[in-house]
């Protein structure tokens, strides 16, 4: 199989990991061999419930019984997708009354955009630097990494940059500016939180010069960091949401949410100003129903922060300098990118799966699902830590050497 998946299966990277995947449940993934390995990335924060949720596939089962694609996005009423929107809309403050439905995150990046260009008559729009919100084309011109996209420019027109963190930078939002997309928690670089109520006056700067807010949730959201979503926890209310990854407990999903007088917009001048053909699609949300169900009848956005304060205390090393993040969105930070690539690979290899962050090389990505069980914290921490101390010997002796 590996031989095929490289040879039909374009590829992202020169060097894949490449595990055949036989099953996976719960907190673990399985290989053609029957290795077992713990999962500490969750598909990248995506797997929220773990694999193979029962209540999640249930809703999938059951909705397949009944029907699958009917019509296009928006124009009629079903019943899977009413639900959900109607369930999300209950758990979001006001103005954020109406959702649209779409099939990734980077496609919810895009009809946000789109949607502060529209309400506000404005073309600038200002990102952060070090930002990632996707990879297709109205995306990849507010990321913040020039490294990842000089060679696919020209991009889209009138984007700006800011340092996320900076209260100088707020100034250059002005009466100009259509809107300001930020991480509620900026993920490819390194699991950064606003700080100092800063979140608060980027609200405050939006709102005095008229640019739409748009908070990027395809990381935080859905309970990774104790509340349904980041922005919560920095007292804020953006004009716009983005979400997908955690929304469909493992499904291809995203949504873009806003209120009902800005989302109305694009039903003319022009008609049809976003469409999608599989936006809310029945099966898809009966998936983010059941999953949004699980999330806020449990206790498990409560237990992200339990969980966040046992990995604080188990993940102390030499060659671990910090753990940042919130919840279950945590990266431990490395003094070299090399030290976490180490660790990163040879976890793989003892049973372990950790991850990159995309533009920081000295981050350890940790972002389990949310069910992952305190046993199988300690167990993951004691992998990490005894692939940690053979580095740091190994490193102990290079010193020795020279």
């Amino acid at each position: 199989m590996l031989t095929d998946f490289l040879k039909y299966q374009a590829q992202t990277s020169p060097y894949p990991l490449g595990m055949e995947v036989s099953h996976a449940d719960g907190s673990y993934i399985y290989d053609v061999n029957g290795k077992r390995y713990l999962d500490f990335v969750a598909g990248v924060s995506a797997c929220s419930l773990g694999h193979r949720p029962e209540r999640v596939n249930q809703a999938i089962k059951d909705q397949l019984d009944r029907y699958s694609h009917v019509m296009v996005y928006g124009e009629y009423a079903q019943d899977p997708a009413v639900a959900y929107c109607k369930l999300l809309v209950a758990h979001l403050p006001e103005p954020l009354e109406k959702v649209y439905l779409v099939n990734s995150g980077t496609e919810a990046t895009e009809g946000a955009l789109k949607l502060a260009r529209r309400v506000t008559g404005r073309s600038e729009l200002i990102s952060c630097h070090n930002a990632y919100h996707g990879n297709t084309m109205g995306s990849m011109s507010v990321m913040g990494f020039e490294e990842r996209k000089q060679v696919f420019r020209p991009l889209v027109p009138d984007v700006a940059f800011i340092t996320f963190n900076n209260d100088d930078d707020l100034l250059r939002i002005t009466e100009r500016t259509a809107g300001v997309i930020v991480e509620s928690i900026q993920g490819g670089a390194g699991f950064i939180e606003p700080k100092n109520g800063w979140f608060r006056r980027l609200r405050e700067r939006c709102t005095a010069v008229g640019a739409m807010l748009i908070v990027d949730e395809i990381q935080p959201g859905f309970g990774r960091t104790g509340k349904l979503f980041g922005f919560e926890n920095y007292d804020v209310v953006p004009d716009i949401v983005i979400m997908g990854k955690g929304m469909g407990g493992g499904m291809p999903v995203g949504a873009f949410v806003a209120s009902g007088q800005h989302l109305d917009l694009l039903t003319h001048d022009p008609k049809l100003g976003h469409i999608t053909t599989f936006g809310g699609h029945p099966v898809i949300a009966a998936a983010c129903l059941a999953t949004l169900q699980e999330i806020t009848e449990t206790g498990l956005m409560k237990a992200a922060l339990e969980k966040e304060k046992l990995f604080r205390t188990l993940l102390v090393h030499p060659l671990i300098e910090e753990v940042r993040g919130r919840g279950l969105m945590l990266a431990a930070m490395t003094a070299d990118p090399e030290i976490t690539n180490q660790a990163v690979l040879r976890c793989h290899e003892k049973g372990l799966i950790l991850f990159w962050l995309l533009f920081e090389g000295r981050a350890i990505r940790i972002t389990p699902p949310l069910t992952v069980s305190e046993d199988e914290i300690r167990e993951g921490c004691a992998v990490l830590l005894e692939t940690l101390d053979e580095i740091a010997k190994e490193l102990d002796n290079l010193s020795i050497r020279k």
